[in-house]
C-alpha cells in the first residue's frame, strides 16, 4: 500500500435527469456514491493506482451499495468498516441552471463520523507514501481524534494532503478555524479554495492565501479556483522545490459540477507523487477537474487515465483550449 485516503463515503441523492432547483425540488431522486475521500481514492484508482481507504459504512443497504461501488472501483476493503449501529451518511444535491451544486448534508450520528483511532497502526501507516484526509470527520467525535491521530503519527517520509472542505453547517461542535490551526503543522500539502479557508482568517487573493499558508506549516499550497483553474505555492521543503504555478483552467461541456474539486485533488495528488513539477500538477488536476464535469454525478464521472490524455491531446491538436482567466467565476 503506497496510497491511503481517509475520510467520508456517503450516498448522494441527485435529481433524476439533472434537473435544476432547490433542495427538495425534485420529483425524484437517483442514488450515487459521494463524498469528497471516496471520490479522491475513486479519481485515483481510475487514473491507474487504486489507493486504501479508511471510512465507516452503516450496515444499511446505503452502505452495502457504496462496498459494492468500491470494490467495483479496486478500491480494498482492508479498512473499509461497516457499522452496525449508525446509518450511511446522505448528501441531497441541488443543481442551477449552470450545473453548480449545492449541498445538504445529514452526517450527524453516521457511520463516517464513528472512524476510531488507532484503527490504522504504525506498521499499516509506515507502509504509506502518501496520506491524504478530508477535513469534514474533524468536525465530528470520534472521528475528529481518529483523524487527528492519524496524523500526528504520520511518520517522516509520507507525504500528507488535506482538504479541508469546509461545510458551515457542519461546525456546530468545534471551532473551524481552530481545527484548520491545529491540522496544518502537520499537512504537507493543503488542497482548498479561498472560499475553504476565508472562515479560518486567510483572507485575499489566491496568492495571498497560499503564502499565509505555506507559512502556518505546509510546504504546499493548491489554491482552487472553479472554472478559473487553480494556483499553487511551494517553498524550499518540497519535494519539487520553491515556485508558484497557476493555470486558468479549461473550457468544457459543464453537465454537473459536483465532485469537480475531488477530481482535481486526484489529478493533482497523482501527478505530484509521479513526480511532475507544480505547473504540471495544475495543468492535469484541471485537466482531471474539467473532464469530470462533462457527465452526472461525482465518482461515476471520474475520468480514467487515458480520458484525460485524449483530452489533452485535443486541447493541444487545437480542438480544446485553456480557458483564459476572463472566463473564470
Amino acid at each position: 500500500m503506497s496510497r491511503l485516503v481517509v475520510g467520508e463515503c456517503i450516498v448522494d441523492l441527485h435529481p433524476e435527469g439533472g434537473e435544476a432547483g432547490g433542495h427538495g425540488d425534485a420529483g425524484t431522486y437517483a442514488r450515487r456514491p459521494g463524498g469528497a475521500p471516496a471520490n479522491v481514492a475513486a479519481g485515483l484508482a481510475r487514473l491507474g493506482e487504486a489507493p486504501a481507504l479508511w471510512t465507516r459504512l452503516g450496515e444499511d443497504g446505503f452502505g452495502d451499495f457504496l462496498a459494492a461501488t468500491l470494490r467495483g472501483e479496486g478500491i480494498p476493503d482492508t479498512f473499509v468498516e461497516r457499522d452496525p449501529e449508525a446509518p450511511t451518511g446522505l448528501a441531497v444535491v441541488a443543481l442551477d441552471a449552470d450545473g453548480d451544486r449545492s449541498f445538504s448534508l445529514y452526517l450527524d450520528g453516521t457511520a463516517s463520523t464513528r472512524l476510531e483511532p488507532g484503527r490504522i497502526g504504525d506498521d499499516a501507516l509506515a507502509a504509506v507514501d502518501w496520506l491524504h484526509v478530508g477535513g469534514v470527520e474533524l468536525a465530528h467525535e470520534p472521528a475528529r481524534s481518529a483523524v487527528f491521530d492519524l496524523l500526528e503519527r504520520a511518520p517522516e517520509g509520507v507525504t500528507v494532503s488535506f482538504d479541508p472542505n469546509a461545510r458551515p453547517s457542519l461546525w456546530r461542535a468545534f471551532d473551524y478555524g481552530d481545527t484548520l490551526a491545529r491540522a496544518l503543522p502537520d499537512v504537507d500539502v493543503l488542497v482548498a479554495s479561498v472560499e475553504d479557508l476565508d472562515p479560518a482568517g486567510y483572507e485575499g487573493t489566491a496568492e495571498a492565501v497560499a503564502s499565509a499558508v505555506v507559512a502556518d506549516g505546509p510546504h504546499t499550497a493548491l489554491i482552487t479556483r472553479g472554472a478559473a483553474g487553480a494556483y499553487a505555492r511551494s517553498t524550499a521543503d518540497a519535494p519539487w522545490g520553491a515556485g508558484t504555478a497557476e493555470h486558468p483552467g479549461f473550457d468544457a461541456d459543464v453537465v454537473d459540477t459536483t465532485g469537480a474539486g475531488d477530481a482535481f485533488t486526484a489529478g493533482a495528488v497523482d501527478a505530484l507523487d509521479g513526480g511532475a513539477d507544480l505547473a504540471a500538477a495544475l495543468r492535469f488536476g484541471n485537466a482531471v477537474g474539467a473532464r469530470a464535469t462533462t457527465a452526472q454525478g461525482a465518482m461515476a464521472a471520474l475520468p480514467t487515465r487515458e480520458q484525460v490524455e485524449a483530452f489533452l491531446d485535443g486541447v493541444d491538436g487545437g480542438t480544446g483550449g485553456d480557458r483564459g482567466d476572463d472566463d473564470g467565476e
